[in-house]
């Protein structure tokens, strides 16, 4: 596999669309190029499994975000059915705490019984890159740095059995060193040099992000917004090429 298609398929494009009809017009545009998908709340609940099917079927790697937080046996039954989609990756909220984080794990393994297929990567969302510190003190009533959260929740997220965290890319050091080089880190929060950071508190660009050493970026609006979305991911992974 050349270098360029490795740094491809650790890039997440996420598809922030409304509608399925949006999407699918910027994957069609993004053909050939063996990038992850990110399917968030909003398309997923417009355009539900059978959109996630079809991505699939095209041979993509899919990262459903749907951030469940809920009593254990809610989210026991929601990793089970999101496993039998076939997706290759999706999250919890690590606040959620162990217990319900092990149940997703049975959730996934239940599933798998029930029929053959890929395990999924299992993170846990530890804080979102657009919390700042002074949100999460004030406002969600945790003390301390965010970092420090973000480390507690990781230890939690692998002492639950999960195979790593979604975190902003300034944790990614810290995590691998508390958790293990092989302890998965999906960082977004990131924007090539000169975007608009929009509502992200935390950010930053592609190449100081793998620098990090994380495995995956989440990248949106740069390229869904880009006037040309494929060049705006050419373009990204010729920048981190080697990283």
């Amino acid at each position: 596999m050349s270098t360029n298609l490795a740094a491809a398929k650790r890039i997440m494009v996420a598809l922030d669309y409304a509608e399925a009809k949006q999407a699918e017009s910027l994957v069609r545009s993004l053909e050939g190029i063996p990038c992850y998908l990110k399917v968030g709340m909003q398309l997923f609940y417009s355009a539900g499994p059978a959109f996630v099917q079809m991505l699939k079927e095209k041979g993509y790697n899919v990262f459903l975000d749907l951030k469940m937080h809920d009593i254990p046996n809610t989210v026991k039954g929601g990793a089970e059915s999101i496993t039998k989609l076939g997706v290759d990756m999706f999250n919890v909220h690590a606040a959620g705490g162990k217990q319900m984080m092990e149940a997703a794990m049975e959730g996934v393994d239940k599933a798998l019984q029930a029929a053959s297929g890929p395990k999924p990567i299992v993170i846990g969302v530890t804080q979102l890159t657009s919390t700042s510190q002074a949100v999460m003190n004030e406002e969600i009533g945790i003390a301390g740095t965010v970092e420090d959260a973000v480390i507690r929740y990781a230890r939690l997220a692998q002492a639950a059995g999960l195979q790593g965290v979604v975190a902003s890319p300034l944790e990614v050091v810290r995590i691998k060193e508390t958790c293990s080089s092989g302890f998965v880190t999906v960082t977004p929060g990131i924007r090539p040099a000169g975007a608009d950071i929009g509502d992200q508190s935390r950010v930053m660009t592609p190449e100081q992000a793998f620098a990090q050493g994380t495995d995956y970026i989440v990248i949106g609006r740069p390229i869904t917004a880009a006037p040309d979305p494929r060049a705006a991911l050419e373009a990204i992974i010729a920048s981190v090429e080697g990283l």
